[in-house]
């Protein structure tokens, strides 16, 4: 009877196929599993760029992208591993990044916080707090103006909520009807200042109300939950119907960097265990196996995701750095000399 009522709840309520559930959970733990492979290999010394992991938060774009095509475009922070690969990103590109090879996603010359792909729609992460913001906007503005049915994702912490550039872009997106989503990945802390001390209240989703948008906060720890409300704000932006906020509240497991110690006491006892609770990933899984899908349905994923990472890292660390004869490509246009 309880298969029975969660064969109905997935397929009926929520119009999922096995197989989109299948790929739900691929996405998720393609996510997690590549951060504790970069846990385990970062001591050794040999990824050089400062790195932000987004164990615990891989719930948000899992969900967040599962509702774009392939044209639509996203901006990310420099938490940004998640977006992506969530996104279509090759995960040689991501290893080989790292290791400052040649082969990564920007040749060895972005590293972890600036990750980039165009062919998969992923237009780039920024490392200053709230830098993607307006670049997105701008995507969604020359989406508008060309007529093109594309919609733009940004995504940021909650951190960025306190620059100026939030709150011009949502005005501006809002005056204009962009086909836009921006999407506030809320730890609840920057670095490690809780939020309660740097923001009056707890309520980022309500910022929306000033600009005349919709403004949704959803359990980011919920893959469903965050799907669906993603999907929502997508359909609307694609439609004209303009901009919406989303806010996504989740726990970040590990500490802000992995490039040197950040201290974790900051955080109290209580919500380490909290956030340990609310995994995403244990908890999207037992979800899964309440339905039709078996633990060898997982498994399989799970083993085909290992080889993935291991190939990916083999690759990476075969790979040849960039030469110094190339170290002023891409900074200066090319400018033709026919006459």
């Amino acid at each position: 009877m309880v298969r029975f009522l969660c064969r109905t709840f997935f397929v009926v309520q929520l119009s999922m196929t096995k197989s989109f559930l299948l790929n739900l959970y691929r996405v998720l733990m393609r996510i997690r599993m590549s951060q504790e492979k970069i846990i385990e290999l970062y001591p050794e010394g040999e990824m050089k760029c400062p790195t932000h992991l987004c164990v615990g938060e891989e719930a948000i774009s899992t969900g967040v992208c599962a509702g774009l095509k392939p044209e639509d475009q996203i901006v990310s922070f420099y938490r940004s591993h998640g977006h992506f690969l969530a996104k279509g990103g090759d995960m040689k590109k991501l290893f080989a990044e790292l290791y400052g090879r040649s082969t990564g996603a920007l040749g060895g010359r972005g590293g972890s916080m600036l990750l980039c792909d165009p062919s998969v729609g992923d237009m780039g992460s920024s490392a200053l707090v709230g830098g993607g913001i307006s670049i997105a906007t701008g995507l969604a503005f020359a989406a508008k103006y060309k007529k093109e049915r594309r919609v733009t994702i940004s995504f940021f912490g909650d951190a960025a909520v306190e620059e100026g550039v939030f709150h011009e872009s949502m005005n501006f997106s809002a005056l204009h009807k962009l086909p836009i989503v921006y999407v506030c990945e809320n730890n609840g802390y920057a670095v490690m200042t809780a939020l309660h001390k740097r923001q009056p209240m707890d309520s980022i989703y309500k910022h929306a109300r000033v600009y005349h948008m919709p403004g949704v906060r959803v359990d980011g720890n919920d893959v469903l939950a965050v799907y669906r409300a993603a999907l929502r704000a997508i359909n609307r932006a694609r439609s004209g119907n303009g901009p919406t906020l989303l806010e996504c509240k989740t726990h970040r497991i590990r500490g802000h960097i992995e490039s040197f110690i950040v201290a974790t006491e900051h955080r109290t006892a209580r919500e380490v265990i909290e956030a340990r609770r609310k995994d995403p990933v244990p908890r999207f899984r037992r979800l899964l196996l309440k339905g039709d899908i078996s633990r060898k349905d997982l498994n399989i994923i799970e083993e085909e995701l290992h080889e993935e990472i291991l190939q990916a890292v083999s690759f990476a660390k075969a790979s040849a750095f960039p030469v110094t004869r190339t170290l002023l490509d891409h900074v200066y246009p090319k400018v033709s000399t026919n006459a």
